[in-house]
């Protein structure tokens, strides 16, 4: 007998995941309403969305601090009491309703923080979106990789091996697209090297990825203690991309300043990850990319090489990632430091399984970790006294609670790292 499943319902495990998530947005809503609104600072704070001279100008908004913790925190309640009442109905929490009960609640820190101050939006969110592109482009390498069945726990070293090409070849060649090809072709190379070994020679791919970090940190602490501290200016000073403005679109208040002026590797960015979606989802070569990750038995019977198909995946997952390095030094910075990446190739693998191997989540969670280090900055700067190695473990926090509540039951694809041999 054959089991309909009526369209919107869910099974028993999923009830369970959308009362969890009902249950959490209801613990942020006390957490806001009573620490930031009843017990809030009653000092006004000024939301300014956009500044004087701008093309389009809005006035900021004053209101006071616990004005808006207690606003928010009775939003967080309803949106709790409609996740109940949707799970009691055997019905999914919409994501508009977490994503937008999240934002709010990052709006009620603000205030929190910046209480008889202003807050900058546009500066925030320019600054998160700089900082979250070498996040994103690693999870975009990441995702390529996975969705065709190779764990990439190398993205760490793609990013430090990106970011070491661009600044130094962008120094020595004068020409910083020269830096920007460079770090990619160098991040592809190491690409192969992963796919060689876990493709050809089936070797473990945790392990082959934790090698390659370790080896890359190696070259370039060596490189940079040896030679590039020694002569920077000749070796290590390339300088960054300028600023290109979008004409008409850098008007628009705050997102105008925030998205439509930046510099190429974040206008890159802008392309590669809905490009990325649309092949992977919308082309017969995401396709067969999907079935090798999927089922690489069932690819190969339909006569899709599986070996070729990963290879060249792992690859140009590399390139990506490389490029993300790149935004680290030409793209932001301007030069090379010691262990530059400093982790953001492990955020980025977590970015990966936090946005489900999907690029449009994947970028979005990118830009919460983005947000938080330009939160800390900004937080220091408003307030010296203010606690922000609190502010840099809110996004870790954050992304267990969305993993155990919000996500729910994820899922890597079906032969991520598993080796195959042709029967």
């Amino acid at each position: 007998m054959s089991t309909v499943v009526t369209p919107g319902l869910f099974s028993q495990a999923d009830v369970t995941v959308s009362k969890r998530t009902s249950y959490l947005l209801g613990f942020f809503a006390l957490l806001v309403f009573f620490a930031f609104g009843i017990f809030g600072k009653a000092e006004p704070v000024a939301f300014q969305w956009s500044k004087e001279g701008d093309a389009i100008h809005l006035p900021d908004f004053i209101v006071g601090s616990n004005v808006v913790g207690i606003v928010v925190g009775s939003l967080l309640a309803a949106a709790s009491v409609v996740s109940f009442l949707l799970a009691r109905r055997r019905r999914a929490t919409p994501m508009w309703i977490t994503v937008g009960t999240g934002l709010t609640a990052v709006v009620a820190l603000l205030a929190w923080i910046a209480a008889g101050d202003t807050i900058p939006f546009a500066f925030i969110l320019g600054n998160a979106v700089v900082l979250a592109v070498p996040l994103a482009l690693g999870a975009m390498g990441g995702i390529m990789s996975e969705r065709v069945g190779v764990v990439n726990i190398a993205i760490e070293g793609q990013l430090l091996t990106g970011a070491f090409l661009a600044a130094v070849v962008g120094t020595l060649s004068g020409n910083l697209y020269v830096g920007l090809a460079a770090a990619m072709v160098g991040a592809a190379l190491l690409s192969m090297v992963l796919a060689a070994f876990a493709i050809v020679y089936l070797v473990d791919q945790i392990i082959v990825g934790v090698v390659l970090n370790v080896l890359v940190l190696g070259i370039t602490n060596f490189f940079y203690s040896q030679v590039l501290s020694n002569d920077g200016m000749h070796t290590n000073f390339p300088g960054t991309f300028d600023i290109m403005p979008i004409p008409g679109l850098s008007s628009i208040p705050i997102l105008g300043h925030a998205l439509f002026e930046s510099r190429i590797t974040t206008y890159l960015a802008y392309l590669i990850i809905p490009a990325l979606w649309f092949v992977l989802f919308k082309t017969r070569l995401g396709l067969r990319a999907r079935s090798v990750g999927e089922h690489p038995l069932a690819a190969d019977t339909v006569g899709i090489n599986v070996g070729r198909t990963r290879f060249w995946w792992v690859t140009i997952g590399g390139l990506v990632a490389g490029l993300g390095g790149a935004a680290l030094t030409i793209g932001a910075v301007g030069a090379f430091g010691r262990n530059m990446s400093g982790g953001q190739g492990f955020i980025a693998l977590a970015v990966v399984i936090l946005g489900r191997w999907h690029p449009f989540s994947a970028a979005a969670a990118a830009l919460l970790f983005g947000f938080s280090i330009v939160l800390r900055i900004w937080a220091n700067q408003v307030s010296p006294d203010f606690p922000t190695d609190f502010i840099t473990i809110v996004p870790y926090v954050v992304t267990l609670i969305a993993v155990i509540g919000f996500v729910g039951r994820v899922r890597a694809p079906a032969a991520d790292g598993q080796p195959y041999i042709k029967g």
